[in-house]
């Protein structure tokens, strides 16, 4: 099963577009190990949720069994459900072939975040794994985007317009998506615009305070799919007591609810 069949199948069963971000800050977890808390988490959330995605920064900061802690924390993700590896990796190719090999060989993620500012030689080698999902970096939910993906070229188009015509080109496998900031939705329209098909990763839709309604709007594609809006802190730290899971799974439950109405209620009116 390619990736993008996992996540249509997770989808389906669980009626969910929410994907939880597993960004584990020990400094906010009460001395609970990092691997504890994942796991704690993932067991409240997993019938409500089409993917998870750790970010490999919170685990590798751990030291040198950072990556083993992450391992022991997605043990209780059901195999049904895929993880993206939030990695934003990416270099020259012989490089980016062992990134590549890492993330999808020996971690076996169904996916994982790429940036692509070094071209398509250095996407290439993640590309080549074509039942994995690849995304990437378009149009970032940071406030401090725009000081690069909004630099405009000679031809007048944005970088990040460039990059999304760039991930048309490179779909030649059908494993592309891309990054997109559900802090943008204006720029959003136009990617989608730009991008029908491609699948998006709509982070900012949680604690960074984007509209979920209006990136729904601009996201969403014609056949009212098309968009994984992640969330983090929002689900993760939705209590910072004994009742932590029980809260997460609360948050996740309303996210995922409200998503879906802001859908129906968009499709309906198509």
């Amino acid at each position: 099963m390619t990736f993008w069949e996992k996540l249509a199948e997770a989808s389906r069963r669980n009626q969910s577009l929410l994907c939880v971000g597993l960004d584990p800050d020990p400094a906010r977890l009460g001395g609970m190990p990092v691997a504890v808390f994942v796991q704690a988490v993932v067991e409240a959330t997993q019938d409500l949720v089409c993917a998870y995605k750790p970010n490999l920064a919170f685990f590798e900061a751990l030291g040198t069994g950072g990556m083993q802690t992450l391992l022991e924390a997605l043990r209780g993700v059901p195999a049904r459900i895929p993880v993206i590896a939030d990695a934003k990796r990416g270099d020259i190719a012989s490089s980016s072939r062992f990134y590549a090999q890492a993330l999808f060989e020996a971690y076996d993620f169904d996916a994982a975040t790429v940036n692509p500012y070094l071209g398509h030689d250095s996407v290439e080698p993640f590309l080549e794994y074509g039942d994995r999902g690849v995304f990437l970096l378009c149009r970032t939910s940071n406030p401090g985007a725009d000081d690069v993906q909004g630099l405009r070229l000679k031809d007048g188009r944005t970088l990040f317009e460039a990059v999304a015509e760039l991930a048309n080109r490179w779909n030649t496998r059908g494993n592309v998506g891309l990054v997109v900031g559900a802090t943008w939705p204006e720029d959003l329209v136009r990617i989608r615009a730009l991008c029908p098909e491609l699948p998006f990763l709509l982070p900012g839709a949680g604690a960074q305070g984007a509209d979920l309604g209006q990136a729904l709007r601009a996201g969403l594609d014609a056949q009212g799919g098309g968009v994984i809006v992640s969330a983090s802190r929002q689900v993760l730290y939705a209590s910072s007591g004994d009742d932590f899971a029980d809260a997460a799974r609360r948050a996740a439950l309303g996210l995922r609810d409200e998503i879906n109405r802001e859908r129906d209620a968009l499709l309906a009116r198509r």
